[in-house]
């Protein structure tokens, strides 16, 4: 038996066996995400027929995010690009353009009825608010439309995609009945919370929580003296304890307040980034259980 004759049963043998993928069909679908928690939400719902490139990793502020000539580079070569949308990472389609991409892009948010924010100082007008991904329940449109996507890019892969969102969106729904029970099982009274900037909008309406910061939707916009001063008479006046501050922001503002309304700030919240591999909020429902864990445990302080 010749040596060419050896190596063309063995590789019969290996594509008979599944361990070669078929030429062309099944190559891993190239997708970039604009942030971590879409990398997340699109692994879980490509799987193994998908290569995700996040851009703006763990504990990286995708609102202050400043793409690299790597993160052209990993545009150009995508075949699909998913987004939030709603304004949240607005670098995102300067970052498409300027590459020169041409694949579909992903608004994973599409459909979504969005929440405005409150007219706030130096701001003439309501802003959107793009952290729709805050209520689980959204999270299954995210994933449906991320299906969509990767289907369109991947057609042989429908099924798989399909029947990944849809199990996920079970998790996602029971995640949420569990969480609703958690906190009603709360007084309302109780449900008030200080955190470091207004990302939990969407979380705070679907459980019933008034949420109270010191920043606005963006991490890099600046509270007023006013603001802060108004805010410190609230906790004094409701005897807030529940205090905290996310991954991303600057910590000193929060623990300026802490200090001068005399309460204790509680655990990192995760809200615009997951966390590393090895911390608490590893995947968008570890960071959702985390979150909510915390959060019950603060609002429960409160008299």
């Amino acid at each position: 038996m010749t040596h060419n004759t050896l190596k063309f049963i063995m590789l019969t043998m290996l594509v008979a066996s599944g361990l070669i993928s078929r030429a062309h069909g099944t190559e891993l679908l190239p997708v970039v995400a604009s942030f971590s928690i879409l990398g997340d939400l699109v692994q879980v719902v490509g799987g193994a027929r998908v290569k995700v490139t996040t851009l703006a990793g763990p504990n990286t502020d995708a609102h202050e995010f400043t793409p690299r000539p790597a993160d052209a580079k990993a545009v150009l070569a995508a075949r699909v690009f998913v987004v939030n949308g709603l304004n949240f990472e607005p670098w995102a389609q300067k970052l498409a353009q300027s590459a020169g991409y041409k694949g579909g892009t992903v608004v994973a948010s599409k459909g979504i009825q969005p929440r405005t924010m409150a007219a706030e100082s130096g701001h003439a007008h309501a802003e959107i608010d793009p952290h729709a991904w805050q209520n689980p329940l959204n999270v299954v449109q995210y994933v449906a439309n991320i299906a969509a996507g990767l289907a369109k890019a991947d057609p042989s892969g429908a099924p798989t995609y399909q029947a990944n969102a849809a199990a996920y969106a079970k998790q996602l729904q029971d995640f949420d009945a569990q969480a609703k029970a958690q906190l009603d099982a709360i007084a309302p009274t109780q449900r008030k919370v200080i955190t470091s900037h207004d990302a939990f909008g969407y979380l705070a309406a679907r459980y019933g929580i008034t949420m109270l910061a010191p920043e606005g939707v963006n991490t890099d916009s600046e509270p007023s003296a006013k603001h802060v001063a108004e805010l410190i008479r609230q906790i004094k006046r409701e005897k807030i304890k529940a205090v905290f501050v996310e991954n991303m922001s600057n910590p000193r503002l929060i623990a300026q307040l802490s200090k001068d309304a005399g309460v204790r700030v509680g655990a990192t919240l995760y809200s615009d980034a997951l966390s590393g591999a090895n911390g608490p909020a590893s995947s968008y429902l570890k960071m959702m259980q985390h979150n909510l864990t915390q959060l019950a445990a603060g609002m429960r302080l409160n008299p």
